[in-house]
């Protein structure tokens, strides 16, 4: 099994300005100093995190998935976040797994985000969504859904896990940041996998300040590393499947794990 390549991008998004994100990133991808498998941009990678400007939003076949599919073929690298997707009238929180060849796969963000009226603007995502990479089985989430284990949870099923790597992209808050990196390391520790998450740092449109703290965690609950505070970055990082594969035959918890359905 081949290892992967993941790179994580931390920015200070400029709130509700496209053309000034979409240049901000290919900045980033000019850095980018090795090869690399897969890209990962935050939640709202394109406006910041808006849920009452449904102006911004953009069907699949707009300027940013148009620019994602460009970008992707260019590094010849898989290109993931989420953007504002209008769609048959509905509006999604929409993680979109952009692919070289152009091809992609999308998630609707499941948890929508009460406290900041999300679910008043957008439509409640109801499929999770496993991809695979270079024979890496990959679970993508967004920002809120960190704090819901029952949807993310791992499931083994004789030796075989659902996924190997969780993905978050997020807007996560500084005043929640404590949480954001506690719950980090439980995602990985109960699910048996490998976890990246992705936030933006700065001050968006609404005084809300984020610090980033993007990170690469182990199946052990362990930082492989975890980037700057409140400090635009890029990071690239070696995930190897073998220790992965070696850690879970030695202790073998998920044929304990509980069987269960959700009601979607």
């Amino acid at each position: 099994m081949y290892d992967l390549n993941v790179t994580l991008i931390q920015p200070d998004l400029v709130w509700e300005d496209k053309k000034s994100n979409l240049l901000k990133f290919e900045d980033f991808f000019y850095r980018i100093d090795r090869k690399t498998d897969l890209v990962v941009l935050p939640e709202m990678f394109n406006t910041g995190f808006v849920v009452d400007q449904r102006s911004l939003a953009e069907d699949m076949n707009g300027p940013t998935i148009a620019w994602m599919a460009a970008q992707a073929s260019k590094l010849n690298s898989v290109i993931t976040g989420s953007l504002v997707i209008v769609e048959n009238g509905n509006y999604y929180n929409r993680l979109v797994w952009m692919e070289p060849n152009g091809s992609y796969k999308i998630y609707d963000k499941r948890h929508l985000f009460h406290p900041g009226n999300e679910h008043e603007q957008f439509s409640q995502g109801k499929q999770k969504l496993i991809v695979e990479l270079l024979g890496w089985k990959i679970c993508p989430l967004v920002c809120y859904d960190l704090r819901f284990p029952v949807w993310s949870k791992n499931t083994w099923n004789n030796g075989v896990y659902e996924y190997d790597l969780l993905l978050y992209m997020a807007n996560w808050p500084a005043a929640r940041s404590y949480a954001y990196r506690q719950l980090l390391i439980a995602r990985a520790i109960e699910n048996q996998c490998y976890v990246v998450a992705v936030n933006r740092v700065g001050i968006d449109g609404k005084g809300t300040n984020h610090q980033g703290e993007s990170t690469v965690i182990d199946f052990k609950g362990k930082h492989i590393f975890e980037m700057e505070a409140n400090k635009e970055g890029i990071e690239s990082c070696n995930l190897s499947y073998n220790q992965l594969a070696d850690f879970r035959k030695g202790f073998m918890v998920g044929m304990d794990w509980d069987r269960f359905e959700i009601d979607k």
